[in-house]
């Protein structure tokens, strides 16, 4: 039961920041690719609400 909640904190944490990711991004002369940013936020995201759950219940 513990790794849901987990995985649920880190899927919560993904989608609020890619969601504020992608609404703040100014797509037009950036030297980035939107999807990528998006990408890297994501992942970043999941692991630190996933861990961040796992080691604050400790």
């Amino acid at each position: 039961m513990g790794i849901c909640k987990h995985l649920t904190n880190g899927a919560i944490s993904l989608a609020i920041s890619v969601a504020v990711t992608v609404v703040a991004a100014d797509d037009d002369d950036s030297p980035w690719v939107l999807h990528e940013v998006a990408l890297a936020v994501a992942v970043s995201a999941f692991l630190s609400g996933f861990f961040t759950s796992y080691f604050a219940e400790r």
